[in-house]
């Protein structure tokens, strides 16, 4: 499609606001590299209403800004079932799943499954979150850079690296605790101009709200009747909601970059506050988000359709750059690039921590300095990897980015959801039955995959394969003769007393190291 250019006053708000992101993270750098526990975890400092708009800003970002949008506008609002599941699994994570991070005082999310089925399950629960994450990191980097490129000429190898670096740069140095202050800044951002889309497209609009409602109603763009209903051509919410719950456990329970900020804050009741902070910016999400892919079709509906050429994942900058004035379209696009931003840094700081906590101090040994240089190399790689993939999607000019981003998730998120469930809701289950459980998963959600079903119903398949096979693969072989107590819902109030074994190795890991 023709290109418009952003234009100088654009591109100066852009880029005082990347300036203003390296900002935070020179902040924080003196602070962050004292230890570990200050680069990964901060100490314990965070207030709960920081964590949890941090989280929200994390699991939402520029998935939400762009791709939820595109949903409403190609489809309708039935989606948004997903973010009543995370509100209604808040209750769940609170009383069964925090107290164990908690307890354990875990860096690493994948502590719990070594402390419940030893080391092998916990490498692996650390691999896959990181291939994940790298592949997410892909997908955030390429949203931003599909913004700027669908409006410009400029090369998707210069904007794809600019967000990616910057990205790298602030997380670099900063650690988690520039990481979250830059997501309060960043979701203040991506709520406050997701927004104002919302109000300036109404406006642009020939007959305002009430051509909008006209619009939506005729052409089945909100909830319908059929949403309800399987079998159909309407998205089925009730599969939706139900895939959408075993997703959001994966990213509450299993994903390394949400439950590190369990840590964050002082105490379990301040964790807790921060979940609910989350649920309701996930509530308020609703309206905004899907009601901005609303007011765009009715737009676009008005103006005689979308142009052909035009990308629908692009459909929000296309809007911001040929619609709204200057200042005012590089302050949203620059809404983009937080978006993206919140999540890249999320997913590179935890990334690090997991190479350092679950691999260099796990089999090597803890130094403080060495550790938090070695988070910093890591950093960079996996940066690098992520920026790599993301040109690879920019080649390929995909579409629907959301769908792939559920896809990924069904396959290499969700079976190790299901691992934490088994550790902390059965006694039964062991190392040998769970691996089982976790490869049949992987399997069966690989061929799911290939169907027509949605990535909501590979999700749930996922998870529940995972879950009933490793249980009953484990009573096919003999009882763990692992320590579990305090480790399930069944001594939950208990102490977690490590084995002998384990209290040597961190003797001799401390010696090493002193």
């Amino acid at each position: 499609m023709e290109t418009t250019g952003l234009g100088a006053i654009n591109w100066l708000v852009i880029i005082v606001y990347l300036i203003g992101m390296l900002g935070v993270g020179l902040y924080f750098t003196k602070r962050a590299g004292k230890s570990t526990d200050s680069f990964f975890t901060a100490g314990g400092r965070i207030p709960a209403w920081a964590a949890g708009f941090s989280i929200y800003a994390t699991t939402l970002s520029a998935i939400t800004y762009m791709s939820t949008p595109e949903q409403a506008f190609l489809s309708d609002w039935s989606y948004a079932a997903g973010n009543i599941a995370i509100f209604a699994i808040i209750p769940i994570l609170i009383y069964f799943y925090i107290p164990f991070f908690r307890k354990l005082n875990v860096t690493s999310a994948y502590e719990y499954l070594e402390a419940r089925f030893g080391i092998s399950l916990r490498t692996v629960g650390s691999i896959l979150f990181i291939l994940f994450h790298i592949g997410r990191i892909a997908i955030v980097v390429y949203l931003p850079t599909l913004a700027i490129t669908s409006v410009s000429d400029i090369n998707p190898m210069l904007v794809a690296s600019v967000v990616g670096l910057l990205c790298i740069i602030y997380t670099f140095l900063g650690g988690i605790e520039g990481v979250i202050w830059s997501d309060v800044i960043q979701g203040i951002i991506l709520l406050g101009g997701a927004v104002l889309i919302l109000i300036l497209g109404i406006t642009y609009i020939d007959g305002g709200f009430g051509t909008l409602v006209e619009d939506a109603m005729r052409d089945d763009k909100l909830i319908t009747t059929q949403n309800f209903q399987f079998g159909t051509a309407a998205a089925a919410i009730p599969i939706i909601f139900i895939g959408s719950i075993f997703n959001n456990l994966h990213q509450y329970t299993a994903s390394q970059d949400v439950v590190q900020r369990y840590q964050t804050t002082s105490s379990l009741k301040e964790t807790s506050k921060s979940l609910w902070t989350n649920g309701a910016l996930a509530l308020i999400t609703i309206p905004i988000f899907y009601g901005m892919g609303t007011v765009l079709y009715s737009y676009f509906n008005d103006m005689g359709g979308l142009p052909e050429s035009v990308n629908t994942s692009a459909i929000v900058p296309y809007f911001i750059v040929t619609t709204l004035p200057a200042g005012v379209a590089g302050l949203l696009i620059a809404a983009i690039f937080a978006a993206a931003q919140s999540t890249i840094s999320s997913s590179l700081n935890s990334i690090s921590a997991c190479v350092v906590t679950d691999f260099k101090g796990r089999f090597i040994g803890k130094n403080q300095a060495v550790d938090v240089k070695l988070a910093r190399w890591a950093i960079i790689l996996s940066g690098v990897l992520g920026m790599s993939a993301a040109l690879f999607l920019v080649s390929t000019n995909r579409e629907e980015t959301w769908n792939l981003f559920l896809s990924i998730t069904g396959l290499f998120g969700v079976p190790i959801a299901a691992v934490f469930a088994l550790g902390i809701f059965t006694k039964r289950a062991n190392t040998k039955g769970v691996w089982v459980g976790l490869i049949g998963a992987a399997i069966a959600s690989y061929f799911i995959g290939q169907t027509n079903m949605t990535p909501f119903a590979v999700s749930t398949f996922a998870f529940l394969i995972s879950f009933a096979l490793g249980y009953v693969a484990s009573l096919m072989f003999s009882a763990s003769p692992k320590n579990i107590k305090g480790l399930t819902i069944y001594t939950r109030n208990d102490e977690y007393a490590k084995e002998e074994k384990e209290i040597e190795e961190n003797m001799t890991v401390n010696v090493e190291n002193t």
